[in-house]
């Protein structure tokens, strides 16, 4: 069981790290500073979706290593 534990807590960390990726990339796209292809550029909506896809990405990192944390506490032997 801990080691199922420790893979999901990766799993989770990895998916929190691709949205706070993903969130910036968006956010770039929307300023017009990167990526200067595709229908997002120039957006302002794409910048408000990427920040709150990075919010959501930070607390999906925190949440997942908070939470076992958290487990690994109050856990009874």
């Amino acid at each position: 069981m801990a080691a199922f534990n420790v893979v999901m807590r990766v799993v989770s960390s990895l998916i929190g790290v691709v949205m706070v990726a993903l969130g910036a990339v968006w956010i770039l796209q929307g300023l017009n500073l990167a990526f200067r292809v595709g229908f997002m550029v120039g957006q302002r909506r794409w910048v408000l979706i990427g920040a709150i896809l990075a919010l959501a990405g930070v607390a999906q990192l925190v949440w997942s290593n908070v939470r076992q944390s958290y487990a690994r506490h109050t856990s009874t032997p």
